[in-house]
């Protein structure tokens, strides 16, 4: 790692960098008519984001009065992989100011990773897509490591493991499971507003709150004066 890498900030994806929600919606709302079931459209599946791709269409399910056993859901999700994996880009979009702040943290000195709990190589093409990929140094699913938060160790394994001594690091997104997993791991939260938590953000229990992507670097630095290094 660089001499000059200040420490890390660490971003969930869905919510917090981009509005995947359209893109999975339609893939879900598929599967669901696909199987008799009524879709439950936009803001049904971002009420169902957070937990992952299998969480998100067992939720779905489970909403309509379905709850196959597990060969029958392992088709269903299956089905909803191979439609999803088609389209990961199709309506996704980065939230408004995303490609200017990434650049200013990296120009300040931070390193950038993702930690998310949609799986790598999904995450990756989006992130490909929208031209955001180089920004960061590690993109995390939860299979990955083999752990999805809100386990801390989703979030201290994207950190140097071979740092030689304590690293700053600072976690934004935009739920419950993202601040939860920081608090478990000792990490300083910020959360956004404009993510697909069930309950105001400033009810999360974050250090701070940001309501557009143009507060987080100032808002990165604050947090950065307040705490010490945590350990890896």
């Amino acid at each position: 790692m660089p001499d000059d890498v200040r420490g890390t900030v660490i971003f969930d994806l869905d919510g917090t960098l981009v509005d995947s929600a359209p893109d999975l919606a339609d893939a879900l709302d598929t599967v669901l008519v696909e199987q008799g079931l009524a879709p439950v459209g936009l803001a049904g599946t971002r009420a169902l984001i957070g937990h992952g791709i299998a969480a998100l269409v067992r939720g779905a399910l489970i909403q309509r009065g379905c709850n196959p056993g597990e060969a029958e859901f392992s088709a269903v999700l299956e089905r909803f992989l191979h439609l999803y994996g088609g389209q990961l880009s199709a309506k996704t979009q980065a939230y408004p100011g995303v490609g200017q702040a990434l650049s200013a943290l990296r120009h300040a000195g931070w390193r950038l990773v993702v930690c998310t709990n949609k799986r790598e190589d999904f995450s990756r093409r989006i992130l490909e897509d929208l031209g955001l990929l180089p920004e960061f140094d590690v993109i995390a699913g939860p299979d990955t490591f083999g752990v999805a938060k809100p386990d801390p160790a989703h979030l201290t394994r994207t950190l140097p493991q071979a740092s030689p001594g304590p690293h700053l690091a600072i976690v934004v997104g935009d739920s419950a499971v993202d601040v939860a997993a920081a608090r478990a791991a000792g990490l300083p939260v910020i959360a956004v507003a404009w993510g697909y938590a069930r309950r105001p953000a400033f009810e999360l229990g974050a250090d701070e709150v940001v309501d557009n992507f143009e507060q987080v670097p100032a808002t990165v630095e604050k947090l950065a004066r307040a705490y010490q290094p945590t350990g890896t």
